[in-house]
């Protein structure tokens, strides 16, 4: 079943049609473009033809009168010449005398326009359609007589002849080729967009299974992920992207679920403490030094709740990204602090720090703070009471490390991959005992991270653990 809303195949903004509508312009522009430039080409061939045929002529027929006088009729100039030329003989005054072939149609504008430009030089006439479109030169005639054949056997004697030519037939077929080459656009269009719209649907086969997989995924089958061929193809690659966003997201929802999950068995306990205690004081069953006890009770069991909520919101705070403060301050310092408070917390315990330089860095110290008490903490709360522990701040080039270690009996390799997982526990039976959440570490990684460090977690079972972490060292400004 297709989700509701979902547009066609053929919508206005589908994919296809946008490559067919950009395929269909491109077509129709080359193909157009083609026929323009056809066209022009052809023209300006003929054209050139023509002028030179035009030439050619003139300089023949004035080679023939500068001989010396000559005679001719009408015909006989037409047959020197040939079709498609004309002729159009005028005397000094520019009137017309004679005229034969293409040119005696326009004979007089032939006349007039040719007296416009210097002799010799050809020049166009296109009429007032596109059936008489000329091109003439004017020549000098002196001593041509031109006989008239009719009965009145009559005579004159020229100052110029005008040759012409018709351009107008030529014309005609320069537009019939144009307009087949339209035609042919037409169809060829027709064609290759037939064979563009074949190409894409097979083309886009990968895409339609892509969306029906997603169409799956969104219906609730969330282990469906996209096809994949393997062959580095851009349909591949970008199967392979979502795939991969798909799986943070589930990684991402199955985080949330595992937490609110752990969140509420946090919770779960202090609130059937402190509920328990409240039902026995309402059927009376607390009063004297009891009730103290029980309030006492309540307060411990609030108490548990409020570090829980405030490590929740301090996770929340370092994933929304926000920045920490970036203060200077001295780590050696900072952890010979914590290291003095837990020997008087825990005055049975050994726990110690080698001797260090000052390890300056820059960041925000109460939360440094929690992560080195965090640390020497879950040290001393997860190892039996002869352990000892161990604090080590040592320079490297750029970085401040502090090493936290332990002989006590070791994590287990296959658990170390967990170790930063928020609620997770090596020692879920005990953890209670030692008033642990699980998100002493994750809070660890947190800060850090924040800070732009590492932390890292070696552990050999039987030999002890040690977890480091590595932070920029600030650089005093000169």
């Amino acid at each position: 079943m297709r989700p509701r809303g979902r547009s066609t195949n053929w919508s206005r903004s589908s994919v296809r049609l946008r490559l067919l509508a950009g395929l269909a312009v491109l077509l129709v522009s080359g193909l157009t473009a083609s026929t323009v430039i056809s066209a022009f080409l052809l023209d300006d061939f003929l054209d050139k033809r023509y002028r030179n045929t035009l030439r050619s002529s003139a300089d023949r027929l004035t080679e023939v009168i500068a001989r010396g006088p000559q005679s001719a009729d009408a015909d006989q100039l037409a047959a020197l010449l040939g079709s498609p030329l004309g002729i159009v003989a005028v005397d000094e005054d520019n009137k017309v005398l004679e005229s034969t072939g293409s040119a005696t149609p326009a004979a007089g504008e032939l006349a007039e326009l040719s007296t416009t430009v210097p002799t010799g030089r050809i020049v166009t006439y296109e009429g007032h359609d596109d059936r008489h479109g000329l091109a003439a030169v004017r020549i000098p005639s002196p001593g041509l007589t031109i006989v008239d054949r009719s009965p009145s056997t009559e005579t004159s004697r020229p100052a110029a002849l005008i040759l012409s030519i018709d351009t107008s037939i030529d014309d005609s077929t320069t537009r019939v080729l144009a307009e087949r080459q339209l035609a042919l656009v037409g169809a060829a269009l027709l064609v290759l967009l037939a064979l563009a719209t074949l190409v894409l649907r097979l083309g886009m086969r990968p895409l339609a299974r892509m969306a029906r997989t997603a169409d799956a995924i969104a219906e609730g089958h969330l282990s469906e992920r996209l096809p994949t061929r393997r062959d580095g193809s851009e349909t591949d690659l970008l199967a392979e992207a979502v795939n991969r966003a798909f799986d943070a997201q589930a990684r991402a929802e199955a985080t949330v679920r595992s937490m609110a999950a752990d969140t509420s068995h946090e919770l779960r306990t202090p609130l059937a403490t402190i509920s328990g205690w409240l039902d026995l004081h309402r059927q009376g069953g607390v009063t004297g030094p009891g009730l103290e006890t029980a309030l006492e009770h309540i307060e411990n069991e609030v108490g548990r709740m409020r570090l829980l909520v405030e490590d929740l919101a301090l996770l929340a705070r370092l994933d929304a990204g926000r920045p920490v403060e970036q203060d200077p301050l001295d780590l050696t310092a900072l952890a010979a602090a914590v290291v003095e408070d837990a020997q008087i917390i825990y005055p049975r315990r050994q726990i110690t720090i080698a001797p260090a330089p000052p390890a300056p860095v820059a960041g925000d110290a109460h939360r440094l703070q929690q992560v080195v008490r965090n640390l020497v903490g879950n040290a001393v709360q997860h190892t039996p009471a002869r352990t000892s522990v161990l604090v080590e701040i040592t320079h490297l080039r750029d970085d401040v490390r502090l090493r936290v270690a332990d002989d006590g009996p070791g994590i287990p390799a296959q658990d170390l991959p967990r170790v930063f997982e928020r609620f997770w526990r090596a020692e879920a039976s005990r953890s209670r005992a030692y008033g642990g959440s699980g998100l002493g570490l994750a809070i660890v990684e947190a800060i850090v991270h924040a800070h732009h460090g590492q932390v890292d977690v070696e552990s050999d079972v039987g030999v002890g653990t040690t977890v480091t972490i590595r932070l920029p060292r600030r650089r005093d400004r000169s």
